[in-house]
């Protein structure tokens, strides 16, 4: 995770340093500062701080992965990732949902914004809890 944090902190203090160098230049040139584009540039950094402190104090607790070492060998990061489930369609139930979320936002139909809040929610939760209910649901 030193990796990310990494990445996420170098990108961070780039936008903290074109923010500076962005909000003097307006201010330099048109005499009167650009408050859109310097908050813009200045919450992207601290949001990109946030992740990256994240990463960093995450990676202080776990041990060394094989992308943190530069010995490391490449068949040392094979294995078990993790579980995907193979055929769900509770992906494209969100998708969806997120679509008519955003459709209704778009068009400013706040009633449509409200069903796909609601569908969206339904459709995280159908996604959550797919292993717990029905036929994939563990023996008792």
């Amino acid at each position: 995770m030193k990796l990310e944090a990494r990445i996420f902190l170098w990108i961070a203090l780039f936008c903290f340093v074109v923010a500076g160098v962005y909000g003097w230049w307006t201010q330099h040139d048109s005499g009167q500062l650009e408050w859109a584009g310097t908050a813009a540039l200045v919450l992207s950094g601290g949001l990109l701080g946030l992740g990256g402190s994240f990463f960093w104090f995450v990676s202080r607790r776990i041990d060394a992965r094989p992308e943190d070492r530069n010995d490391a060998d490449i068949a040392e990061g094979a294995g078990e990732l993790g579980f995907f489930s193979p055929g769900s369609y509770w992906p494209f139930g969100i998708a969806l949902s997120a679509a008519v979320t955003g459709l209704g936002l778009a068009l400013v139909q706040y009633w449509l914004a409200g069903i796909g809040v609601v569908l969206v929610l339904s459709s995280v939760g159908g996604l959550l809890f797919e292993y717990y209910v029905g036929n994939r649901a563990p023996l008792r």
